[in-house]
């Protein structure tokens, strides 16, 4: 009686481990569509305009769903930088202009407003300090890896961390890649960047063949699960 509740319970197992590694390699299969199905839809472009505070917090992390959204906000402009060997959408490289963008007295954000050679332009209208400006662009998130040197006129790359040591203000994480700025009413005329936003595909990692590969793997072990207890059991009898 022992020996029949023991395999009794050791086949339970057996099935209990393969039904585990079969739903794995379901939801394998799932992540596998999800890959395909990703490359082959066209990307949605939300059109829609956001204020930048209903995306985000200065103290929050920006998350994946607001990436790529189109925001406005309204502040001053408090520093100006300059962020060196930048590339752009169409795989340009150039050294952009960015600015601080203090949005009430307590928070602001980066800013990529366009070349850092039309700076000074005079093309454009002078802002300063004092001037209310208005911003619309894409909401990015921050860089993670240097491509120059830190300093207090210059960016290694556009992350508001690097400026944690330098500015006494809450800075929200990420930037804004301006489309458009105006003052007073009066629209600033001056050369902008593109960058590329992440699309649905790289929100799913890996490959799609890799995850096929994962699929067969889950369940050929759950086949070497059922299939073992009988092994073992005709090398004993033989």
């Amino acid at each position: 009686m022992t020996i029949a509740i023991k395999k009794f319970f050791a086949g339970l197992t057996a099935v209990a481990i393969a039904a585990l590694f079969v739903s794995l390699g379901f939801w394998q299969l799932g992540r596998a569509q999800e890959m395909r199905k990703a490359v082959s839809t066209p990307a949605v472009v939300d059109t829609k305009l956001y204020p930048l505070e209903s995306l985000l917090k200065p103290t929050d992390s920006l998350n994946g769903a607001a990436i790529g959204k189109t925001v406005t906000a309204t502040g001053h402009y408090i520093a100006d930088f300059k962020a060196p060997n930048q590339v752009d959408a169409q795989g340009k490289r150039a050294d952009w202009h960015v600015s601080l963008l203090e949005t009430d007295m307590h928070s602001a954000i980066l800013v990529v407003r366009g070349l850092w050679s039309e700076a000074t332009s005079d093309t454009s209208p002078q802002i300063v300090m004092a001037n209310s400006v208005t911003v619309t662009g894409t909401l990015q998130p921050h860089q993670s890896t240097d491509v120059a040197e830190n300093n207090p006129q210059q960016l290694s790359r556009i992350d508001p961390s690097v400026l944690t040591s330098m500015i006494d203000t809450q800075l929200y994480d990420g930037y804004i890649i301006i489309k458009s700025e105006s003052i007073h009413g009066q629209s600033v005329d001056r050369t902008r960047v593109t960058a590329a936003v992440s699309d649905y595909a790289k929100k799913v990692p890996g490959y799609y063949w890799q995850h096929i590969s994962y699929v067969g793997i889950w369940w050929l072990m759950a086949a070497l699960v059922i299939w073992l207890p009988f092994y073992s059991r005709k090398t004993q009898e033989g």
